[in-house]
């Protein structure tokens, strides 16, 4: 009999976490000591302040509340029901306990003594990673360290077993040449082609007197500089090459220096000692190198969109950019670098969608075409956090013209917009409900009347007008004139300026939704609708944390940030004296985004609303932990921005 109920109670440990961890005869040893233990509704199975007890505990069925006293009344913190873990103080640190634990029906609950414990705890990471994470109610510390979750969870995740993109993930060797064929200025372009054939590479570095780098020759750059156009090969070597050349250091990690060559169109990039072009020359790191280290990569789909104009093939390009994002986020790729490698991929989809459109209509509009402008992705895309095809944010600026030509020119593009969003739609992104994209009349505009549009939303922060902003406040230059979109950035700081009361209706409008902290069984899910009984992950968490996030930047007139979880490190920056509030803020975005990502892939679509049952014992607490640092923020927000007086 004695076996049968420790059999039972192995195979119930063993379906949650830590005790899935654990090998079998682990288990089998934990499940020998386990004391079986009842509580009737309204007992304690302790108090606030008493000393730890020799045992934690897991619930085996009914409930507990965790809970304080506030002005007299008791308070609920945590609910925990089946397969929760609480009561960890006497595990990790050996303190008197922080809050009450009180039976809320009758309940049977599982004894875990804490010397059985205490050695596995020791020789398995997993389980007590998944301590230190905070995935156990009740814990020493209130403000979980997300960063542990992050690397929890990475450690509890089953990667993919697809090898074909492991470089992407940070398990593969930096594979770049480290003998650099290298000549001085001064010879000429005639020697240097002599000794790229002599060593049979396809570049050479170009050196001053000290040898450091100034500039590249390759054989592009013989073919179209020199042959095409009738030049002697006995001209120098400076005359033809290209400076100034980018530098970076080894040690900067591959996703940097990869992102850098992504981002800058560069087919070559130099390594040096200290990552300037004043050291010595230690490598470089070519797109042949990496193409040859793997058989897909972004820099294959981009390399492939910049030579087509062709919309089905750019969105069966898009379709492959989808594949790596699952890859990516199966195998706890880190976000910043796929939030870039996705960004850059939608933002040259858009730019060849321009390409596209001007070379359309260009030819019948030949007074306009001519015309500066900006087109501008707002909203997660301007914060380059789109990672899902979801719905487009956009908008257009152009410079001013003279009132008789504005009709024109506003009607060449709008119809350049117009065509734009087709090819976008037609590589599988979605239109804003809202209508908030360049081809509407409201969003194209010249630079003067965009100037009042934002003007109007500081000066009247109305609810709309404040809707918009939040929008609108996190454009980002895609393509065209940039110079007009810094333009509108400083005007709006301006603005801000000469009407500072503007940032407390802001503040105001970013506490609309309060951090969901409860427990699971009371989190805020929707009423009515097809989402019924689904919690809306956008709305409920990632909006608190960017509205946040993009007030408290915009309080500080920092320019040119727009994502979130770096507007968040700049914060950290800026007042040390939150800096780590705001970290543990910009990894909760992190973990938010990711999640919500999952989840689209799962259910095939936004990924905005989750059905709380569907999610794990591990994903459940790794949610509710991102909560934690959005009402901290909030209590910031509420008391610098005076927001109760505007609530009077």
């Amino acid at each position: 009999m004695a076996n049968v109920i420790v059999n039972r109670v192995k195979e119930f440990l063993r379906r949650f976490p830590p005790f899935s961890f654990l090998s079998e005869p682990l288990l089998l040893s934990v499940a020998r000591e386990v004391e079986v233990q009842f509580y009737a509704k309204g007992d304690f199975l302790f108090h606030k302040d008493d000393l730890p007890r020799k045992h934690f505990f897991i619930v085996k069925e009914g409930s507990i509340h965790l809970t304080e006293k506030r002005e007299g009344k008791s308070v609920v913190l945590e609910f925990c029901d089946e397969g929760d873990v609480f009561g960890v103080l006497a595990l990790l640190g050996k303190r008197p306990y922080i809050l009450d634990a009180c039976a809320a029906e009758d309940s049977l609950v599982y004894g875990i003594p804490v010397s059985v414990f205490e050695k596995i705890l020791e020789e398995n990471q997993r389980v007590s990673l998944y301590f230190a994470a905070g995935f156990a109610s009740g814990q020493v510390v209130v403000r979980t360290d997300l960063s542990q979750s992050q690397k929890a969870r990475k450690l509890f995740s089953l990667p993919s077993q697809d090898n074909g993109l492991l470089i992407f993930t940070g398990q593969s060797d930096l594979n770049y040449s480290k003998n650099v064929l290298t000549c001085e200025v001064g010879i000429s372009v005639g020697e240097a082609a002599k000794m790229m054939k002599e060593k049979d590479v396809s570049s050479i570095i170009i050196t001053d007197t000290s040898k450091f780098p100034i500039g590249i020759i390759t054989d592009k750059d013989i073919r179209n500089r020199l042959v095409a156009e009738g030049k002697n090969f006995d001209i120098p070597v400076e005359s033809i090459m290209t400076q100034p050349v980018m530098t970076m250091q080894e040690n900067s990690g591959f996703s940097t220096l990869y992102l850098a060559m992504i981002k800058n169109r560069l087919h070559h990039l130099i390594i040096t000692a200290d990552g300037t072009d004043k050291s010595p020359i230690t490598g470089i790191l070519s797109d042949h190198d990496i193409l040859l280290s793997q058989g897909n990569s972004p820099s294959v789909i981009i390399h492939a969109l910049l030579n087509t104009l062709d919309v089905k093939e750019m969105a069966k390009l898009r379709d492959k950019a989808e594949i790596l994002l699952s890859y990516y986020l199966e195998n706890e790729v880190a976000m910043d670098f796929v939030a870039n490698i996705i960004s850059e991929i939608n933002d040259l989809i858009i730019k060849r969608a321009i390409l596209i459109a001007k070379e359309k209509h260009d030819p019948a509009h030949p007074a306009e075409k001519n015309t500066k402008f900006c087109f501008l992705s707002l909203g997660s895309e301007g914060r380059e956090e789109q990672l899902l095809r979801t719905d487009l944010d956009n908008a257009l600026v152009f410079e001013d013209v003279p009132t008789e030509r504005l009709a024109d020119v506003k009607s060449y593009f709008l119809l350049l917009a117009e065509e734009v969003i087709e090819i976008l739609l037609a590589c599988g992104f979605h239109p804003c409900p809202a209508d908030m994209m360049a081809n509407n009349p409201r969003w194209c505009l010249p630079l003067s009347e965009w100037k009042g549009q934002f003007s109007s939303w500081i000066l009247s922060p109305n609810q709309e007008a404040l809707m918009h902003a939040t929008i609108f406040f996190d454009f980002r230059a895609i393509a065209g004139q940039k110079d007009l979109a810094e333009a509108l950035s400083f005007h709006i700081y301006d603005q801000i300026n000469e009407k500072k009361i503007f940032l407390n209706f802001f503040a105001k409008n970013a506490l609309l939704n309060p951090p969901p902290l409860g427990f699971f069984r009371d989190f805020i899910v929707e009423k009515t609708g097809e989402h019924r009984d689904k919690f809306d992950i956008k709305l409920r968490a990632m909006m608190p944390l960017a509205d946040a996030a993009r007030l408290l930047l915009l309080s500080h007139r920092v320019v040119g940030i727009n994502n979130t979880f770096r507007r968040f490190e700049k914060l950290a920056e800026l007042e040390p004296q939150h800096e780590s509030l705001f970290l543990e803020a910009g990894k909760a975005y992190e973990i938010l985004m990711r999640m919500r990502a999952l989840e689209g892939f799962k259910s095939q679509g936004s990924g905005r609303y989750i059905a709380p049952g569907s999610l794990g014992k591990l994903q459940r607490q790794l949610l509710k932990n991102t909560f934690a640092p959005i009402d901290e923020i909030q209590k910031i927000i509420r008391v610098r921005f005076q927001v109760d007086y505007l609530l009077s």
